[in-house]
């Protein structure tokens, strides 16, 4: 069966690999999201803590042989506790400096931890297999749907829109947007301000740790791996709204299905398919499309 002349075997591989890429783009510019918005902190070492997650896991599973399912908490409880004592000890002297000053801190610190890595583990990258109960796939008629790429969609929409009701429906949430807009008000009701903020930084950090563990067995893990990718997480922020958590998951996801689409289509052009969209969204939109100006 052919849809609009191309096969749709074809066709559903690339959308999905398309989605898997959309869900990694969501959880990632969720948390550049969740930390410029409430802290007003470009995070440019949000790649590297990607990275990070998914060579705590591979280290856990060869070193102490911890499964995959442990991982899944122990990277993001690891990384997000660096980012808490990152916070603690640099970032929070720059919350009322400009962008730039934490724009350059944090991609210091990226080339730092890619350096480390890169001189301790090389960059020809280290394989993480497939848990078990994720293995094989299922034959949807049209199309061969590996189930663990399945499950990284699944994860990812429950832990974005979870992160989403958590920020937006709750009391914790409402304190968290409170205490970035007026911390004064907030500290004199009781609240511990700056123990909020220093949790919204490592929760971000955390979520970059998670999406890691979640490309460990779909890519290599080698020190490079975020880099590669944390330009087009950029791109995805500023395309949905910088600071905009909603905007940062149906952004991340619809352009993973575009880019996909662009495979199919014109793939000489779905390398930067992300970039044109940005140009455009910015001359029309400049506060992205679910920002505020």
């Amino acid at each position: 069966m052919e849809i609009f002349g191309v096969p749709s075997a074809l066709l559903g591989s690339q959308l999905l690999v398309g989605l898997i890429n959309g869900s990694f783009y969501a959880i990632l510019s969720l948390g550049l999201a969740i930390i410029f918005g409430l802290l007003n902190i470009i995070n440019f070492a949000h790649g590297a803590q990607y990275m990070m997650g998914a060579f705590v896991a591979w280290i856990a599973l060869t070193k102490f042989g911890v499964n995959y399912w442990v991982a899944l908490l122990l990277a993001p409880i690891t990384v997000g506790a660096l980012g808490v004592l990152l916070e603690r000890t640099m970032l929070r002297k720059l919350y009322k400096l400009d962008h730039l000053y934490g724009l350059l801190l944090t991609f210091g610190l990226a080339l730092i931890f890619e350096g480390v890595f890169r001189d301790q583990y090389g960059i020809s990258g280290q394989s993480y297999p497939v848990p078990e109960l994720l293995e094989g796939g299922v034959n949807l008629g049209f199309m061969y749907l590996p189930i663990y790429r399945g499950w990284i969609v699944i994860a990812a929409l429950a832990v974005c829109f979870g992160t989403w009701f958590m920020i937006e429906k709750t009391k914790l949430g409402a304190y968290l947007r409170a205490g970035t807009e007026n911390p004064q008000m907030v500290q004199a009701l009781g609240i511990n301000v700056p123990l909020l903020i220093t949790f919204t930084y490592g929760y971000g950090v955390a979520l970059a740790a998670f999406a890691g563990v979640l490309a460990a067995p779909v890519y290599q893990v080698n020190p490079l791996m975020g880099s590669n990718l944390i330009i087009v997480v950029f791109a995805v922020v500023v395309i949905g709204g910088m600071g905009s958590i909603m905007g940062a998951i149906l952004t991340g996801l619809g352009l993973g299905l575009i880019e996909g689409l662009t495979r199919v289509f014109y793939p000489e052009g779905s390398a930067v398919v992300v970039f044109i969209i940005m140009v455009i969204v910015l001359l029309v939109r400049p506060a992205g499309l679910f920002g505020k100006a």
